[in-house]
């Protein structure tokens, strides 16, 4: 289906099952972390799978296209990227598995009622505050920077809407790291595995994949380190298998 595009819109070609998205460099695209996410994230036939904050709807498409989960909800409080991500579920005849929600991921729990969701995945705003921000209410500042909600937001409300059994995931910041395990176990998220993204093997980590699950007990698996590039600065090959290339 071919849809029409808006000013400053583009459509990328995701490299899975055919699928596009519709983006808007101006305002914001979707990255490696996205991506990253939605290969170490997982759900079984028929789950219920919830997005929070999902921009332009790139992880609910991506993993669509990798599992058999029965449905999925992208919930996002920016007009434009929800707007984006609505079309991009029509143009790759998803709408009976994708929903695009426009509201508040503080409100999950309300919009969508307790323990109403298998897997819920989020690839949250990094930074803390508007600290040296020129325009706090720019698409790309409140993507990346905490302004319309905090770390202890999603993960509290990840926690509401998991049912018992559940499973959390999430990309981050390492810097941060200590906090999101202490929110994940304060509201009974328990941390069950964890993989730390390096840009190349002699750099520090500059990502955290981690996953939860509700009212799990405490043990957490440390997988290998996922490196990004080699030292001639080339995808290594488990990246180039993540994108489907």
């Amino acid at each position: 289906m071919k849809l029409k595009l808006n000013p400053g819109e583009r459509l990328d070609d995701l490299q899975r099952n055919g699928f596009q998205i519709i983006q808007n460099p101006e305002k914001f695209c979707f990255g490696m972390d996205a991506v990253l996410l939605s290969s170490f994230a997982s759900a079984k036939k028929g789950d219920r799978v919830l997005d929070l904050g999902t921009g332009t709807g790139i992880i609910p498409i991506l993993m669509a296209a990798k599992t058999q989960a029965a449905a999925f909800v992208g919930l996002e409080i920016q007009h434009d990227s929800a707007d984006m991500a609505d079309r991009s579920v029509i143009l790759n005849g998803l709408q009976d598995r994708i929903k695009i929600v426009e509201g508040d991921l503080k409100e999950a729990a309300r919009l969508f009622g307790a323990a109403s969701f298998d897997v819920v995945t989020c690839n949250p705003p990094y930074m803390i505050g508007n600290h040296g921000l020129t325009n706090p209410e720019e698409t790309k500042a409140i993507a990346r920077h905490e302004i319309l909600c905090t770390l202890e937001d999603v993960i509290s409300q990840a926690a509401k809407v998991c049912r018992p059994g559940g499973h959390f995931f999430m990309v981050h910041r390492p810097f941060r790291l200590a906090e999101m395990i202490s929110l994940m176990v304060e509201y009974r998220l328990e941390p069950k595995r964890m993989r730390l993204v390096y840009p190349k093997v002699d750099k520090e980590p500059n990502m955290v994949l981690i996953e939860g699950v509700r009212g799990a007990k405490s043990r957490l698996q440390v997988e290998k380190p996922l490196i990004v590039y080699d030292k001639e600065g080339n995808y290594m090959p488990e990246i180039y298998e993540v994108y489907g290339y």
